[in-house]
Order: structure tokens, then C-alpha cells, then sequence
């Protein structure tokens, strides 16, 4: 799509597809605008704050490029390409919320049914606060007052001590056991990883399969996502080297790959995130989740019928998608956040194109401009690009 440019920027794959699909003068336009979209990013690659960029575009007409900027490896002076995958963080609840409402669109599943309905024959069940009270609804839309369990600091003290520990859901949940809620169940909103922990495991009493297995069949591999993969091991391939800063609490490590493995194990994540891809990928998911093309459309409502949320300018918080308003308009996508990785991934309804923005630093000293405004400036340069003539 996107002719004349550095491979080691522009995912070659794509390069071949788009050309087929455009005329000559979209192609001209196009790559006018990853020409300006990489002079951003090499601007804001910065080895000593940000070492790598990764930024995936996905436009209207279906199309879709990767940019790079900077390194993904600074000790190693390995450059950043479109194809490094880096870590989601809570960006992947996208995944597992969008199969749970095609669950929901093929009857198995109520929005409004209580998730002890799947369950509550447990015998932990009932330690969960408000845990007879909350319907699937609310833990989609972090409404039902089961708070984080991954910033208990006896689950960081855990993870520490055995940082690659594999957990299972009720180990999880444990560190919850017992506890007060804050709120009675849809009476507040606070996020919480823990929520789709939770719709994991209905996902897995409903259909009867992995949660992982679900996706994949459901998601990924219809959708020609290959570049997605899970996150549920600490080897996960073609992750680049992510850099999480000094005082690290997940595991206190600053560079976060030693000989391809991770020095924690990020399955702890599993519904909460669970999945690593490159920009590319990420992008052309949003799109197809915020053009109502990943479930029902008769869904879409529910989907984006938000609570007040502080994540961003105006922002609220739907069924797995933060809703804002940003300089380009408004925006509609999820944020992340894994030790070492940070990933923002916004749909553009005015111009009706997604962007996802990546960067293998989650260091507080890396920032500003923070990803979110990172990527709240390349949008405004691809509004001006399809406001201009011709």
C-alpha cells in the first residue's frame, strides 16, 4: 500500500495486498501520510525515555499498514520493526468481551443473567464480594465492586517470590476472598482486571472449551489475525524487549526479556489481557470491533452504553471499550499496561479509521507525552490528511 518506503518500517505482507486494492492516487495519499505519521515517530523515539515505537494504522477502505520508530532492544541496538510484537496489557479484554457477546447474540448468555448462574456451584463462590448480586453486565462494564486483584500487594509480594508461578482462576480470586466491596454491585465503577477474570471462566461454563481456545476460533483466526497471539507463558514469540524502569513492582527487573523469556509469567493476566501482537494487527482489530463487525450489531448499544470513567477527557466505559473525546474527536477503543509495555488503540468514527500505538516502556520516567497523547497527535494528522483535497 504504502510504495518506496524502508521495509524495516512499512509490514510488507500488507504492502503487497493494498497496492492491489488501490487506486494510484489513494496510494499517493497514503503514502503521503505514513511519511507523515513516521517523521512523528521518529521525533518521539527517544532511547534514553521512549526506545521504541510501534504504531499500526487501519484506514476506511479496509487497509492497513505498520510504522517503527526508535529500538527494540537498546543494549543490543536492535531497531524497532512493524512485525515486533509487544505485550496488550488490558486491551486485550477486547478479545474475551467480544466473544462473550457473541455468546450473548447467539442466546447462551444474559447480560442481565447473574454470573453465579454459571458460577456458583463453587465453593469459593460465595467469598467474592457482592458475589450472588452481580450480573455478567456489570463485570463487562467494571460495575460490580470486585475490585483489582493484581495490585494486592500480597499478590505482588507473591509474584516476586516466585515470578513465574502459574495461577489458576481461584488463585486469583483468592486474594479477594472475604473482602468488603466498595460499592454494592451496580451502585459505583471501578476497573478491575478481576471482572474478566471472572467472564473467563463463563466464557469456559458456557461453551465448555478454553477461554483461549473460544478466541481463537472466534476471533483471530476469522479475522486473519495472525499476528495475536496469547500471552500464557513467559516465552512468547516475537516479543520484543520491553523496558518496565527502576522500582518495577512486577518482579523489579528494568529490562523484562533475558535470552527470550520474560522474568515474570504474564499468565497471571489471562482474561484481564492475555495477549501480545503487533500494531498492525491491534489496529485492524479495533476497527473491526468499533465497525460493529466482532458480534451482533444489535449489540452495539449495550456495548457502548458507558459509565463515568477518569481514564481520559470526557471518558466513560462501556462493555470492554473506553469511550472519549480527544483533540481529533471522539474515540472509542482500551488502553494498556503490562510491566515493560504500554499500548493505546482508538477508532476515529469521524474518519472511520483505528489506530494502535505501542511502546516496550512502562518506566514513569518515560513520560510525557504520555501513549495516549502520543496517539491523540498522530489521529489529528490523519484527520488533516483526510480533510485535504484530492
Amino acid at each position: 500500500m504504502i510504495p518506496a518506503l524502508d521495509p524495516r518500517r512499512v509490514a510488507a505482507t500488507t504492502l503487497a495486498a493494498a497496492l492491489l486494492a488501490l487506486p494510484a492516487v489513494a496510494c499517493g495519499q497514503s503514502q503521503d501520510l505514513a511519511d507523515r505519521l513516521q517523521a512523528r515517530l521518529d521525533s518521539l523515539a527517544l532511547p534514553e525515555a521512549i526506545p521504541g515505537i510501534t504504531l499500526g494504522v487501519a484506514l476506511a477502505d479496509g487497509t492497513s499498514f505498520g510504522l517503527a520508530a526508535g529500538l527494540a532492544d537498546t543494549a543490543l541496538h536492535v531497531p524497532m520493526t512493524p512485525a515486533a510484537r509487544m505485550l496488550q496489557g488490558s486491551v486485550g479484554k477486547t478479545y474475551f468481551g467480544a466473544v462473550a457477546l457473541q455468546l450473548v447474540g447467539e442466546g447462551l448468555l444474559d447480560l442481565d443473567g447473574k454470573v453465579a448462574d454459571h458460577l456458583g456451584e463453587h465453593a469459593w463462590f460465595d467469598r467474592i464480594p457482592n458475589a450472588r448480586d452481580v450480573t455478567v453486565r456489570q463485570i463487562m462494564g467494571h460495575t460490580s465492586g470486585i475490585v483489582r486483584y493484581e495490585l494486592d500487594p500480597r499478590f505482588l509480594e507473591d509474584l516476586s517470590g516466585n515470578p513465574l508461578r502459574t495461577f489458576t482462576p481461584e488463585e486469583r480470586l483468592a486474594y479477594l476472598f472475604d473482602s468488603e466491596a466498595p460499592f454494592a454491585a451496580g451502585e459505583g465503577w471501578e476497573y478491575s482486571d478481576t471482572n474478566y477474570i471472572l467472564l473467563a471462566m463463563v466464557i469456559e461454563a458456557v461453551t465448555g472449551n478454553s477461554a483461549y481456545d473460544e478466541i481463537r476460533r472466534r476471533v483471530l483466526e476469522p479475522r486473519d489475525l495472525r499476528n495475536t497471539v496469547p500471552s500464557d507463558r513467559p516465552r512468547v514469540p516475537g516479543l520484543v524487549q520491553g523496558y518496565a524502569g527502576p522500582g518495577n513492582p512486577f518482579g523489579g527487573v528494568d529490562a523484562m526479556l533475558r535470552d527470550g523469556r520474560l522474568a515474570i509469567n504474564p499468565q497471571f493476566e489471562w482474561g484481564g489481557g492475555g495477549y501480545a501482537s503487533t500494531a498492525e494487527d491491534l489496529a485492524r482489530w479495533t476497527w473491526i470491533v468499533q465497525e460493529g463487525r466482532a458480534f451482533p450489531t444489535g449489540l452495539m448499544e449495550d456495548f457502548r452504553r458507558g459509565t463515568a470513567a477518569p481514564l481520559g477527557p470526557d471518558a466513560s466505559y462501556g462493555l470492554g471499550v473506553i469511550m472519549m473525546e480527544l483533540p481529533a474527536g471522539t474515540a472509542w477503543g482500551h488502553s494498556g499496561f503490562m510491566p515493560g509495555y504500554r499500548t493505546e488503540t482508538y477508532y476515529f468514527p469521524n474518519g472511520r479509521f483505528a489506530l494502535a500505538l505501542q511502546v516496550n516502556t512502562s518506566s514513569q520516567g518515560a513520560f510525557p507525552p504520555s501513549p495516549l497523547r502520543m496517539l491523540a497527535d498522530l489521529a489529528a494528522l490523519v484527520m488533516e490528511d483526510l480533510a485535504a483535497p484530492g
